[in-house]
């Protein structure tokens, strides 16, 4: 399968309606083709059975969905932890967006069975000046450690992502929020004591108490804690 191809496979599979919906939801891009995520999915699996080298070397990023694809392979891929990690760290540069994101993260599944190479390799990320380095690093923290060995490290290096980038702070607000749903009273503490700016904080309030899995009492105490932005002072 030739990248011109799977270009012009791109371009078949695509729809003008979903191209409309998705590129709504993805304002910082203009290059959507509009194919369903199920649809490269199915794709990314065949390419990933096949010389999948061949076609990482040579694959096209003019489009969203191009982009999308190599990332997708990737998750699929069988080898080693070392071979995924070089190909990892040479996607990642091409993440604009949070959607290119957020699905190559969730679909990078041989991390749980590789916590702590993979933690080590995240750390770079975390402490990049890149938007969407850091964003990758933040949700696979979200993705694959909210749990007791590494709920205490997780939410240290959320409180130190300090960054005015909004797809950083939603992240980061996103991560807050399950790390409380799967660990209530170790977040409780954190939530109490951090040093979080308050778009951030009162963001991962707020994604708390959209979780149906906290009940109606909980949210309602959660809301009490929101903070107040501090008005700048006029002096006359």
């Amino acid at each position: 399968m030739t990248e011109k191809t799977i270009k012009e496979q791109l371009m078949a599979l695509s729809e003008p309606a979903y191209q409309k919906f998705s590129a709504a939801l993805i304002p910082t891009i203009n290059n959507v083709l509009g194919v369903r995520l199920p649809v490269l999915r199915k794709l990314a699996k065949e390419l990933a059975k096949g010389d999948w080298r061949t076609y990482l070397l040579h694959a096209e990023s003019e489009y969203f969905e191009e982009v999308m694809l190599q990332g997708m392979v990737i998750g699929y891929l069988q080898t080693d932890v070392e071979e995924i990690l070089r190909y990892v760290a040479d996607f990642v540069p091409k993440i604009d967006n949070w959607s290119v994101c957020d699905s190559f993260c969730i679909g990078l599944k041989f991390t749980k069975t590789n916590k702590k190479q993979v933690w080590d390799f995240l750390q770079p990320y975390l402490a990049s000046d890149e938007t969407y380095d850091i964003r990758f690093g933040v949700v696979m923290l979200l993705d694959f450690y909210i749990e007791d060995e590494y709920i205490s490290r997780v939410l240290s290096l959320l409180d130190s992502v300090k960054r005015e980038d909004y797809y950083v702070k939603m992240a980061v607000a996103w991560a807050i929020s399950i790390c409380y749903v799967k660990l209530p009273e170790r977040t409780m503490s954190y939530l109490e004591n951090n040093s979080l700016d308050v778009f951030t904080y009162n963001k991962a309030l707020q994604k708390i108490t959209e979780s149906y899995r906290v009940d109606q009492d909980t949210k309602k105490m959660i809301r009490s804690m929101k903070r107040k932005e501090k008005q700048p002072v006029h002096l006359s």
